[in-house]
């Protein structure tokens, strides 16, 4: 028999406890819980570690208290031994380290908004906690089988925000393209938060010409500040420079 095994990922003890007591009752299902996000990332990296990976992760959408905004709030890598990550945050974390684990959010209420969220962060299901074990292991079992799982009644929701999110990076998008190379390389650099003394002694230019680039980018971007270009950028799919390398641009060539 294929053991499925589970992770589930809730701040609310007893909740955890039962529902992995629960999940444990099935004969195919192997399960663990951790009580916050920074436990769940020990909890997989120590699973790898031993050649056991997890197969899906159930995590709570308000893990920590926190409820993200129009992007995951808050890097995983910075969530501290409180828990203080929310799930949806901790979706794009895991997705990010281990492509194959197949998560599910798990919600207090249906939310158009957030589910469109959970899957654009990763997420193959979004499931309310008060669902049936049995509609629950449906879905763990769907998600195996490259299944997504959503409750119909947000079906409409979640696509109109999924549309509205897709035109919103395909303007984003457009207005990128209006950059000029170097441009963008100072974007880039933005994004990465450095600063205009620190663009200008990595691109080889003067602070002078660095704020007229960054005031190019920003007009042409039609914003009017450097975090606004960012969230711009970050929605166009526009990374940071890479700042451990030390490859830059010195006169139009690489130095």
């Amino acid at each position: 028999m294929v053991r499925i095994r589970v992770l589930v990922v809730d701040d609310h003890r007893i909740f955890a406890e039962s529902l992995a007591a629960a999940l444990a009752a099935e004969p195919d299902v192997d399960v663990s819980a951790a009580g916050s996000g920074p436990a769940a990332l020990r909890s997989l990296e120590r699973a790898v570690a031993e050649g056991r990976r997890f197969d899906v992760l159930l995590v709570d959408a308000d893990l920590g208290g926190k409820v993200p905004g129009a992007r995951p709030a808050v890097p995983v890598q910075e969530g501290n031994e409180d828990g203080l990550v929310d799930g949806i945050s901790l979706v794009t974390g895991v997705r990010s380290a281990q492509p194959n684990v197949r998560i599910v959010v798990l919600a207090e209420k249906d939310d158009p908004r957030r589910a469109a969220l959970a899957l654009q962060a990763g997420a193959s299901g979004w499931v309310a906690k008060d669902c049936s074990l049995s509609r629950l292991l449906t879905v763990i079992r769907g998600v195996l089988r490259e299944e997504t799982h959503l409750p119909p009644a947000l079906l409409t929701g979640v696509l109109r925000e999924l549309t509205a999110a897709r035109k919103h990076r395909t303007e984003s998008e457009r207005l990128v393209e209006s950059l000029t190379p170097r441009e963008r390389e100072v974007l880039r650099c933005m994004v990465a938060g450095l600063g205009r003394k620190a663009v200008a002694e990595r691109l080889y230019l003067s602070p002078h010409t660095v704020r007229t680039h960054m005031q190019n980018v920003l007009g042409k971007l039609g914003v009017h500040s450097t975090l606004a270009a960012v969230a711009l950028a970050r929605r166009a799919g526009v990374g940071p420079v890479d700042l451990a390398g030390d490859v830059v641009e010195r006169g139009g060539q690489l130095a």
